[in-house]
């Protein structure tokens, strides 16, 4: 049995760092606000907040409370619960790959790396400005049999 003293909230979050949770919902934050096209300064003057305190939340560094979670969902026009979407299960250290699954390429990023880089967003964006869908579809043609080679 465990003698010692729980830690104060503010102690063990130093020592043990942001909780999983709050790692996961910022991150799903950051990625919202880039999808949209959204700068941190621009989400922290909509919804009265310096770019530093969005930082701090997408870092997981700050928690939200459920009312600024449902401020920025409504910003970010996204139902409070997209914030905890794919997020992996207690102990889980990420995606699990199933038995007919390919392994990602040695040094590949998975899925949520991938999605949460600018490069990739700022792809998907041009991607969907082209109107024209036989172009569009020419663009994606392209892209597949390069990946291929």
């Amino acid at each position: 049995m465990n003698m010692l003293p729980a830690l104060p909230k503010k102690e063990h979050r130093r020592i043990h760092g942001p909780d999983p949770v709050d790692i996961h919902v910022g991150g799903r934050l950051r990625l919202r606000r880039n999808l949209v096209g959204m700068s941190q300064e621009q989400l922290g003057r909509a919804s009265g907040l310096t770019f530093q305190q969005i930082q701090k939340y997408e870092r997981g560094a700050n928690r939200m409370g459920a009312s600024r979670l449902y401020q920025l969902a409504r910003l970010l026009d996204v139902p409070v619960a997209w914030f905890f979407e794919e997020m992996p299960a207690p102990g889980n250290k990420g995606p699990q790959l199933s038995d007919n699954a390919q392994a990602p390429l040695e040094g590949a990023p998975d899925d949520q790396q991938i999605l949460s880089r600018r490069e990739t967003l700022e792809l998907i964006r041009a991607y969907y400005r082209i109107t024209d869908p036989k172009q569009r579809r020419k663009v994606y043609e392209l892209v597949k049999s390069l990946a291929e080679e």
